[in-house]
Parts: C-alpha cells; sequence; structure tokens
C-alpha cells in the first residue's frame, strides 16, 4: 500500500467511527405518531398556503394550486373561500362535475356569497343547463342587484337561451350601474346589430 492509500484508509476509518458514536446517541421518537395533527404536514400555516395556491391560480397552474387548496382543506376544513378556490381550479381544468360538489359545499358554509353564486351560474352555464344558471343569478340579485356583473354574466345566459329581448335589458342593466363597463357596452351593440 502507497503511503496516500495508508491516509485514505485512516480517513475512512475515523469517519465511520465517528458515524457510529453518533447513530449511538439517537433516542427512538417517544410521541404518538398516530396524535399528528394536520399541521404536521406541513411547515406552513394555511394562510401562507392559501397565499401560494393563489400565485399558482394567477400563474394558470391550477393543478398545482388545487393541490395547495386541498392541503389547506386539511388544515382548516370547512372553510367556504377555500372550498370556493378549489371548485375553481377544478373548473379550469375541465373537472365540472367535481367543481360543482366544491362549490355547493362552499355554499352551504356561505349562502349569501354572491361570487359562489356567480361562479355556480356560470359552470351550469357552461355545462348547458340554463335553468341551474338562471335560478344562481337570479340568488345573487336577491342578494346584491348592484352588481353590475351579475347583469352581465345574467346577459350572456338570456343570448345562450336566445332570449335576446332581455339580454338586452340585462346588459343596459349593467351600463346603468357601470357606465364603463367595456363588455356590456360590446355585447348590447352586437345585439342590436342583429336586429
Amino acid at each position: 500500500m502507497t503511503l496516500f492509500q495508508l491516509l485514505m484508509l485512516g480517513a475512512s476509518a475515523f469517519f465511520a467511527y465517528k458515524i457510529y458514536e453518533h447513530i449511538q446517541t439517537l433516542q427512538d421518537p417517544t410521541e404518538n405518531q398516530g396524535d399528528r395533527s394536520a399541521d404536521a404536514f406541513s411547515t406552513f400555516d394555511a394562510s401562507a398556503l392559501i397565499q401560494s395556491g393563489d400565485e399558482a391560480m394567477q400563474k394558470g397552474d391550477y393543478q398545482k394550486a388545487l393541490a395547495i387548496y386541498s392541503e389547506v382543506n386539511i388544515k382548516s376544513p370547512k372553510d367556504a373561500d377555500t372550498l370556493f378556490k378549489m371548485g375553481y381550479a377544478l373548473m379550469q381544468q375541465e373537472r365540472n362535475d367535481e367543481a360543482i360538489e366544491y362549490y355547493k359545499e362552499a355554499l352551504e358554509l356561505d349562502p349569501n356569497s354572491t361570487a359562489i353564486h356567480q361562479a355556480m351560474a356560470s359552470l351550469y352555464r357552461k355545462m348547458g343547463e340554463f335553468a341551474s344558471a338562471k335560478n344562481h343569478l337570479n340568488a345573487s340579485l336577491e342578494l346584491d342587484d348592484k352588481n353590475p356583473i351579475t347583469y352581465y354574466n345574467y346577459g350572456n345566459l338570456l343570448v345562450d337561451m336566445k332570449h335576446f329581448d332581455e339580454a338586452k335589458e340585462m346588459y343596459k342593466k349593467a351600463l346603468e350601474l357601470d357606465a364603463d363597463f367595456t363588455e356590456a357596452k360590446e355585447e348590447l351593440e352586437k345585439l342590436e346589430e342583429q336586429q
């Protein structure tokens, strides 16, 4: 053996002995692993996770957002806002039936949320379930009849249903509430040009 090989052998033996010493000082965990709380799964609290989920959502990474919101739902179950965001992330992935379930659960927890009613109306409209969409838009208007977006969405639904005169009225109402509502103005102009 060369001198270098002897030095390497000695260094290896030294480090092996140090690892052996360290292992001898380790103890088995004494806590009961079954009693771990939901917080043990992540080092982040729910609000930090929500922020991460919102960032993923803004970037269009709906799968990642859904995974993060799912963890939030474990840490803070029965939160209408989290369930709503999970529904939205699912809707963006075309997982409409699952999205509806989360929206329904969110609505049970917060029946006075116009945002949830509007999201459900939008999804039902997309699925061609116009009666359900109309019910949710009516509920949203009962809660807040000063929201121009609701009237705009209602107008879009009525166009899909081929109720053009009623749709025009909805767009006009949206413009009464917000004169700068460009989309409502454009849709109203399209309808007026057709007739």
